[in-house]
């Protein structure tokens, strides 16, 4: 699978080792910036062409990020066909659905939302934590329930 990894200076050294990890699981990896650390770099200008791209190249991913992985996202979520969640870190306390099913953000936003980008907050988690969100991310299929896939439509 093709996995777009882009990011401003909050993110420059996790995202490097991220796409080291994501090749080494046999995916395909496309950096599409920074392409060196400047910490008065801004994240639109390697956000908004990695959410093109992943717009146009159906079934691919995108990894991006910055200090709280929160601009990355409402930047990337702009683009038409892009579903992007944002991750800093695991919950505080056991999120629950309506069943009560335990849930965690990555997985939902897979499942449920069918969510083809990642936003992650580099200076709210660790390499450890980045990678196993990362791993989850492009592990979990959409899980193609007709509620899920009309809600999706309406966006």
């Amino acid at each position: 699978m093709k996995v777009y990894f882009a990011g401003d200076h909050g993110f420059f050294e996790l995202k490097t080792k991220l796409i080291e990890r994501v090749g080494a699981l046999g995916h395909e990896a496309e950096d599409i910036g920074a392409f060196a650390f400047d910490a008065e770099d801004d994240y639109p200008d390697f956000i908004t062409p990695c959410a093109k791209k992943v717009a146009a190249d159906a079934g691919s991913f995108g990894i991006i990020g910055g200090g709280s992985g929160e601009g990355e996202a409402m930047c990337a979520n702009r683009i038409p066909g892009i579903r992007c969640a944002v991750f800093y870190g695991e919950p505080s306390r056991p999120q629950t659905d309506a069943t009560g099913n335990v849930l965690d953000l990555i997985s939902s936003a897979r499942e449920h939302n069918d969510a083809n980008m990642l936003s992650i907050g580099g200076r709210f988690v660790t390499e450890e934590e980045a990678v196993a969100a990362v791993e989850k991310f492009l592990a979990t299929p959409f899980s193609g329930a007709a509620r899920h896939a009309r809600r999706i439509a309406k966006f």
